[in-house]
């Protein structure tokens, strides 16, 4: 058993946790409350039917249940329009997708949160030699550094009122980064800037960690163009692949047409059976979200009783991701926290994890997660680069309990220690 294998010291402290963090709790509860709303009404309103789960192979046309499924994502994000397929197999997958179907030879983009996450580096052609990459096809990227985990907005107002940029990119996770994720709040004072000196440049945001944190979507703020995978939040745990790209309709058509090809857009393909499960996990996305954070939170007042300082979110801080990340000090540390993460896990649970090369990443990684779906981030994982200050970057959690006793036996490892 689990529980027998946790120093009571961290049992106690839990117990503790469950009064401490009511309050905190029940502002999550809410918030879930007002998304469930939005998710259920979509659903009722768009007539989903049994019929709609039916397998459509080959070619894939006429697909009432896809199209219906597009259109919930849509209104659940805030979007005219959205783009879901099993055909996109990550966010990188989708990010890439949507760049190259808005980006052609001599268009600028700027990242405006600096450095975007390590996997889209070698995608953007920021290192590597891949003939496929952005730069090699002739699209110029520049970046906007964060100040102080604040847009430089006086400098982006500046650069975009040149109005020669095609698209900004606004990447709302922190990635592997130490700065914090971006609130919809500061967003969208931003895009109402940008707005007033150049009306024409796409504003894309990167999603991925983020869907259902907050009451609004990024569509409902004024981005042109959103973009995530359904292995993590809009998956609710039950998709086991796919991504989506939504937003403003001639933006849609433009990244379907990348998709399948001119003419065709979102008219074709199979579905691979994945309807059902494409729409139970959205419908569970809304709980699965809440236990996520509920997870996140109980991690970061547990790691601060245990006076670990570089925490962060802090455990009362407003969250705007799943993404908790805690500074672990030593390899030594990290490595056995995220064993504890692996061995509690429902899958795999045998695996020992090591610090190994992981592609589309820099450094050797270290990475727990026992997943039912492979890769995905809304069950709990948790990854790191093994790099001072070893700090780890924790997600997901379908219930809270499961997510307690992970990070207790992780924890148990590293005081044993």
């Amino acid at each position: 058993m689990i529980l027998n294998q946790i120093d009571d010291r961290l049992l106690k402290l839990a117990d503790r946790s469950d009064r401490e963090l009511r309050s905190i709790y029940e502002e999550i509860d809410r918030i879930c409350m007002v998304n469930s709303d939005r998710v259920l009404s979509a659903f009722i309103e768009n007539q989903v039917s049994y019929s709609d789960f039916a397998d459509i192979n080959g070619y894939g046309n006429y697909d009432a249940g896809r199209d219906k499924l597009e259109r919930i994502f849509a209104t659940v994000l805030g979007c005219e329009d959205a783009l879901v397929r099993p055909q996109i197999m990550s966010g990188t997958n989708a990010l890439y997708l949507a760049f190259s179907a808005l980006l052609k030879y001599g268009d600028t983009f700027i990242s405006l949160t600096g450095t975007p996450y390590d996997s889209l580096q070698e995608m953007i052609g920021l290192y590597g030699n891949s003939s496929q990459s952005l730069m090699a096809n002739g699209v110029k990227y520049e970046q906007i550094d964060l100040i102080s985990n604040e847009f430089d907005e006086e400098k982006i107002i500046e650069r975009l009122a040149r109005k020669d940029v095609r698209l900004v990119e606004i990447q709302r996770s922190r990635g592997y980064s130490a700065r914090a994720s971006l609130c919809l709040d500061k967003i969208e004072h931003l895009i109402k800037e940008i707005r007033k000196v150049n009306d024409d440049v796409i504003i894309m945001i990167d999603n991925c960690y983020g869907e259902l944190v907050e009451e609004r979507e990024a569509g409902h703020i004024g981005a042109d163009i959103v973009v995530g995978s359904l292995m993590k939040n809009l998956g609710g745990g039950i998709a086991s692949t796919g991504g989506y790209v939504a937003g403003r309709k001639d933006l849609v058509q433009m990244v379907a047409e990348r998709l399948t090809a001119p003419g065709i857009g979102k008219e074709q393909g199979a579905n691979f059976n994945q309807n059902n499960s494409f729409f139970k996990g959205l419908f569970m996305a809304p709980s699965a979200v809440r236990n996520a954070l509920k997870t996140a939170v109980f991690t970061a007042w547990m790691m601060e009783q245990l006076d670990f300082t570089n925490v962060s979110p802090r455990h009362d801080e407003k969250r705007t991701d799943i993404i908790q990340t805690v500074e672990l000090g030593s390899k030594e540390k990290l490595v056995s926290f995220t064993q504890g993460i692996q061995e509690s896990s429902p899958i795999d649970s045998y695996v020992k994890v090591l610090p190994a090369p992981m592609p589309g990443y820099p450094f050797d990684e270290v990475m727990a997660c026992g997943a039912f779906t492979q890769g995905s981030t809304i069950e709990l994982s948790a990854d790191a680069p093994v790099i001072p200050p070893y700090v780890l970057f924790m997600q997901g959690g379908l219930t809270l309990e499961y997510g307690k006793l992970s990070i207790l036996l992780a924890l148990s490892k590293i005081i044993n220690k």
